[in-house]
Parts: structure tokens; C-alpha cells; sequence
């Protein structure tokens, strides 16, 4: 499975079902710790029918270390942390700019997977990453606003790029020994608990939302969580982080495709040039780690 043809097929199948999520959030009307629950929420149920139905699952699941379990509850606090600020980032900046940062994730797992994994990277494969980080600042570029709000929305976006490289990096490590659903079920389950908690500190209401509201709800559970995050949990085991994280560059292109069908936003000149040159450095830094291998 490792390195071959499939895996890289599956990996841009499920970047492109997360390049809903910026969607589906615009499209939700609820505060953002609410949506990021129902997301985890509906995740966790859609996945549970499997860990139970399951025989050898449910006994990998009662098998766990107590460090697997700290290290699974650790990653649900990490995705939890990171939709809250991402979502909440998009109330204050647009689409664009807030995913163009949100993106940059990267940076940071390049980094960690450096000094935790001791993963190397070819001057190639570097540059195909600049690359494709400057093809995202260019579609982004001509949304980001000078002001004091949308500046605070950036830097929310920011932090929820270095939180998401977080839980990506735990992934790659727990993955290794533990099954898909219940590693998903455990991370997603207790991601939602602690939005829950959040959000009901923060007086929340759970219900009494519009019909459309509560599709956006389920498309970001389905779409983005199960067709989308879930796909890259399931590569982790043989595909590295910062390659994962790479790859979700990619969501920047989504969703300007998407934003332009749902939402109207006409594609710029200057998005499809950001576009192009996003598809080369992702090209160059997967096949330069590929050969590398």
C-alpha cells in the first residue's frame, strides 16, 4: 500500500471532500464550538455501527495502552481546539484568506516530523512546498483585508494551522498500532465531548436551528469528516504527515472550484495562476519524496 498509485488517488479524493468544509461552514447559521460539535458529533455515529458490529475491533479497542488512549484523547483535544478557532476565524476574514492560512500547516508539520520522526526532506521537495504555500498566498492575496478584525481572524487561522499539524503528528504515531475506526472513533468521540463542554460554558444552545443549518451540519459530518479527514487518518499508517499536510494545499483550490459553484465567487485570473502554481509545487514535493523512498 505504501508509496503506491491508490494511496495518492485516495489522498486527493479526500482533500478534495475537505475542501467543502469552508463551504459548509458559511453555510451553517450557529455559532462555530456548534458546528464543529455536530460535526464530530454525526462523525463519531456514522463510524460507531463499525467498532461495534466488529468483533476484532471492538477487542483492539479494550486492548489499548493507556497511552494509546491518553495519546487518542489528546489528538480529539487538538481537532477540537482547531475547528473552534478555524471556524471562528471565518466569522472575521473571508473564505479565501482563512483557508490560504489555515493551509499553511506544512510548515509546521515539516518541522515536527524533522525533529519527532527524523524525516528528511530533498532541497526539491523543500522548494515544490514553497512553492505551493506562495501559490496559495497568491489566491489569497487579493481577500485579505487591512483591518483590525480580519487581521484577528488571520491570526486565528494561523494558530488552528499549527493545532491541526498537532494532531496529524499523534496520528502518525498512533496509527501505526491501532485500526482506523476505533482510532477515528476515539479521536472524533472525544473531540466532541470537549466541544460540547465549550460549548455549553459558553451557553450554547444545541437545537433550534434551520433545516439548512442542520444539512450543513451532516455535509460537514459526511463530506468533509468521514469522506475527508477519515481518508487521511486511514493513509497515516502509510503515508507521513507532512506529506498528508502538503496535500491539503490543495484545499485552497477546492474551494475556489466549490466557492464558485455554491457561492458565486468568480475565479480570478489571479486565482488560477495561484491555482497552477499550487499543482506544480505539490507535484514536485510528492514525487521528489516518492523517489526519495
Amino acid at each position: 500500500m505504501k508509496g503506491s498509485i491508490f494511496s495518492y488517488i485516495a489522498l486527493f479524493f479526500g482533500v478534495f471532500a475537505l475542501s467543502t468544509s469552508a463551504i459548509f461552514v458559511k453555510l451553517a447559521d450557529a455559532p462555530s464550538a456548534i458546528i464543529a460539535f455536530y460535526r464530530l458529533f454525526f462523525a463519531t455515529l456514522i463510524l460507531l455501527p463499525f467498532l461495534l458490529t466488529k468483533r476484532e475491533l471492538r477487542k483492539e479497542l479494550m486492548g489499548l495502552s493507556k497511552k494509546q488512549w491518553k495519546l487518542g484523547i489528546l489528538s480529539g483535544l487538538f481537532l477540537a481546539i482547531h475547528y473552534v478557532l478555524w471556524f471562528e476565524s471565518l466569522r472575521f476574514t473571508s473564505v479565501a484568506s482563512s483557508t490560504v492560512i489555515v493551509t499553511l500547516q506544512p510548515l509546521f508539520t515539516i518541522v515536527g516530523g524533522y525533529f519527532l520522526y527524523r524525516e528528511r526532506y530533498s532541497r526539491a521537495a523543500l522548494f515544490g512546498c514553497l512553492l505551493a504555500i506562495f501559490g496559495s498566498f497568491i489566491i489569497g492575496w487579493g481577500d485579505f483585508q487591512i483591518s483590525g478584525q480580519a487581521l484577528f481572524g488571520d491570526i486565528l487561522a494561523f494558530i488552528a494551522a499549527g493545532v491541526i499539524s498537532g494532531y496529524f503528528l499523534i496520528g502518525q504515531s498512533v496509527r501505526k498500532d491501532l485500526s482506523l475506526v476505533p482510532y477515528s472513533v476515539i479521536g472524533y468521540g472525544s473531540s466532541a465531548v470537549f466541544l460540547a463542554i465549550y460549548a455549553l460554558t459558553q451557553q450554547q444552545s444545541f437545537f433550534n436551528y434551520s433545516t439548512d443549518t442542520w444539512w450543513a451540519f451532516f455535509g460537514l459530518a459526511f463530506v468533509a469528516t468521514i469522506l475527508g479527514q477519515t481518508i487521511f487518518n486511514w493513509l497515516l499508517k502509510w503515508i507521513s504527515s507532512s506529506v498528508i499536510s502538503m496535500s491539503i494545499l490543495g484545499e485552497t483550490i477546492g474551494t475556489c472550484i466549490l466557492a464558485y459553484f455554491i457561492l458565486g465567487e468568480i475565479v480570478s485570473l489571479q486565482q488560477g495562476i495561484g491555482i497552477f502554481i499550487i499543482l506544480v509545487g505539490l507535484g514536485l514535493f510528492l514525487v521528489r519524496q516518492a523517489l526519495a523512498k
